[in-house]
């Protein structure tokens, strides 16, 4: 895509005169937008907050680009929050593409660069310090927070929520695929800030998702059908490391990559480092065309999974739920491996806000014309199905033992 910079302005950088500079890039770029996006783009250049509910993989970026397009013309101050540093790296350096890398800064607990640039990509704690440590006086113009429905989340809602108690002078654009009702944040946003909040909703995808219950093949073995069918890449939801991990080693025992496919993964590992106790083990699962994503990784392990199956090189990932909340991997098949998981002081169903925030990065914009979801049964179930047909062909006189669940 070209540079956005700047220089495409003609005469003052007034909100109509940045909003033509932006349309202008689009035209250029060949990007033609949703209607949704359009509206809240308007919006936007209309000096009004704005909360973006729209589907995961429907152009809620654009509308963030658009923002930060007027702080980097107009002298303003613009901070993108996310909920984990992987996703900041991430839209930090697509960014530095955007704008040019003098104009990115990114903060992390990890790593600090450019902290002085006019567009900032951060974690969601990071601003939050900030604004409790500087108020209303923060020197933060615009607030973008991406991923927002993690205002809920008991441990880390906090830190959502603080800016929106304390930043009167900003204006806000809060994205979310899976928001309820919104008419408290509407509310308050425009209490605090004084500007008019408008609700920008869409239920349009893109890309449709078509939806299956796999109470029929055990878990490796329907892996390597939807290989077979043509649906990788596929992302294997996990809810814990060790079952990512076990779940990776598992597949070894069968082939999803033909000798061509290997070779490709080999050259696209040249330069990479494996030096760790993990690493060894991690090589041979790439090489084999399993890719393995959870927080407890090394970053350059993680890195490079991403790069690779932004490739294509990589059939299968094994990651944890963390994979789910943005990060940039193109999935064409999700496949949660259970519907529940362990949420601190017990063991509960999966939330629908979680299932659908998960489901919804399988289908790739420009790639897919239609995305697929797998839930998959839990083993007791599929082996007892088994059992029981298995029984019916031989007849009743069969004692049929069902297993119970684990």
């Amino acid at each position: 895509m070209p540079a956005l910079d700047p220089s495409r302005l003609e005469g003052p950088p007034t909100n109509d005169a940045v909003l033509d500079a932006f349309l202008g890039y689009l035209i250029e770029s060949g990007v033609e937008p949703y209607e949704h996006q359009e509206t809240a783009i308007l919006e936007v250049y209309g000096d009004r907050n704005v909360i973006l509910n729209t589907p995961t993989g429907s152009g809620k970026t654009l509308v963030a680009l658009a923002v930060q397009f007027r702080a980097v013309c107009q002298g303003r101050r613009s901070y993108y929050t996310v909920p984990v540093k992987a996703l900041a790296n991430e839209k930090f350096l697509a960014l530095c593409e955007v704008f040019g890398p003098e104009r990115v800064g990114m903060i992390t607990g990890d790593a600090t660069v450019n902290p002085g640039a006019p567009v900032i990509c951060c974690t969601a704690e990071i601003l939050a310090n900030h604004a409790l440590r500087e108020g209303g006086g923060a020197a933060i113009d615009d607030v973008i927070m991406d991923e927002f429905h993690y205002y809920s989340d008991p441990e880390r809602g906090v830190a959502w929520q603080i800016p929106l108690l304390t930043l009167p002078r900003a204006r806000f654009l809060l994205m979310s695929a899976t928001l309820g009702d919104t008419s408290f944040f509407e509310k308050e946003l425009t209490r605090l800030t004084g500007a008019e909040t408008v609700l920008v909703k869409s239920t349009h995808r893109p890309v449709p998702l078509e939806f299956d219950y796999n109470d029929k093949l055990p878990l490796e073995e329907m892996v390597e059908e939807l290989v077979n069918r043509g649906r990788a890449p596929i992302y294997l939801v996990h809810f814990t490391q060790l079952s990512c991990a076990e779940t990776a080693q598992n597949l070894m025992s069968r082939n999803y990559c033909s000798k061509e496919e290997k070779e490709a993964i080999a050259a696209g590992l040249v330069g990479a480092d494996f030096r760790s106790p993990y690493g060894k083990e991690i090589q041979k699962l790439i090489r084999h065309g399993i890719g393995i994503h959870h927080a407890g990784l090394l970053p350059k392990y993680r890195v490079l999974v991403e790069k690779l199956a932004q490739r294509g090189l990589l059939k299968v990932i094994c990651g944890t739920d963390t994979l789910g909340v943005g990060v940039n991997v193109p999935i064409r098949t999700v496949h949660f491996t259970q519907l529940f998981k362990y949420s601190g002081d017990k063991t509960k169903i999966l939330a629908a806000r979680d299932f659908h925030q998960i489901a919804g990065r399988a289908g790739r914009r420009g790639f897919d014309h239609l995305g697929f979801v797998v839930a998959q049964a839990p083993a007791h179930v599929i082996a007892n199905l088994r059992a029981e047909a298995k029984a019916g062909e031989k007849g009743s006189r069969n004692r049929l033992v069902k297993q119970k669940a684990p």
